[in-house]
């Protein structure tokens, strides 16, 4: 069994992989700065750092010894990376690059694998869906500006450093433990919490914008499918389902998920919002042999009873 540093493995995504790798048998560390994460998020790991990844002695001192990184923490809302421009890509592109250099000596037989997030955030308003991993990459946040250059820094590190790396674009990721409170939180924590409550939720437009929503099991299974496939030629890969749901899609499905309808009412398009957001999993499902499995209708149950619980 191996020995594996997650980097924000007490967020959201972090957390279910850390329950996945240690019933594998994994031995895990944990690096968070807890300013989203949650340690009760992980009750079972004491091994738990408490730090911020831009401070490169602190990720130095969190990844010697271990056999390989996945690399999950950031400052995941679009919004704040636009009005904390500097502070966002400290953590965002110079923590991932500490990540990255970290890994080059973190054992003494050699550079370690570093399994990354970046982001559907990297192709921005392409209007070319489903987007494949090759489309052009135009990114109209500060956010997906930073994702994009982890996945170039990513080939520095294969290049120069020969460190493996996988890196994954994540598309909308969903489920249990994503806090809709949170301003980094997605459409479907909001609207889960809102039918719980019994309040109302709110679409901005029209509601026929699409999006990819994938359950967080199914991201964690590519997440650590990517380990043994790092290598120097540092290969992204899209995590989407291949199948866009429009919010008026997303609606109806929670309202048969939670037995009762979701109440809607709609406001103004916000400026900047994308029309259409899906993806390709065609070289992802070939490269790994896994997909996307579960259902939008099973995902939200699931995510509908821990609100429950």
């Amino acid at each position: 069994m191996a020995r594996y540093l997650v980097t924000g493995g007490c967020g959201f995504i972090g957390s279910h992989l850390v329950d996945s790798l240690v019933a594998a048998g994994h031995s895990v560390r944990i690096l968070d700065d807890l300013s989203t994460g949650k340690r009760e998020n992980v009750p079972e790991i004491d091994d738990i750092v408490v730090g911020d990844v831009s401070d490169a002695g602190v990720v130095a001192k969190s990844m010697s010894g271990m056999d390989g990184c996945f690399h999950l923490a950031a400052i995941a809302s679009v919004q704040r990376s636009n009005e904390e421009w500097a502070l966002t890509h400290r953590v965002n592109l110079t923590g991932a690059v500490n990540v990255f250099d970290a890994a080059r000596t973190a054992n003494p037989a050699g550079p370690i694998p570093v399994v990354y997030a970046s982001s559907a955030a990297v192709y921005g308003d392409n209007p070319a869906v489903p987007l494949t991993e090759d489309a052009e990459k135009r990114p109209l946040t500060a956010y997906g500006a930073d994702k994009l250059g982890c996945e170039q820094h990513a080939r520095v590190a294969g290049t120069v450093h020969g460190v493996p790396t996988t890196g994954f674009r994540f598309f909308n990721i969903y489920g249990p433990r994503q806090d809709p409170g949170s301003p980094y939180s997605g459409v479907i924590s909001i609207f889960a919490d809102r039918l719980a409550a019994g309040k109302t939720a709110t679409i901005f437009g029209d509601g026929e914008q699409s999006r990819d929503f994938v359950y967080v099991g199914d991201c964690v299974r590519f997440v650590i499918a990517g380990m043994a496939r790092a290598t120097t030629a540092a290969d992204v890969f899209n995590v989407c389902t291949g199948t866009p749901s429009s919010l008026h899609d997303l609606v109806a499905a929670l309202s048969a998920a939670g037995g009762h309808d979701l109440a809607v009412e709609h406001g103004p398009a916000r400026t900047g919002d994308i029309r259409h957001s899906y993806g390709d999993a065609s070289r992802t499902t070939a490269a790994l042999g896994i997909r996307a499995e579960t259902s939008l209708q099973d995902g939200l149950a699931a995510t509908l009873a821990s609100l429950r619980s």
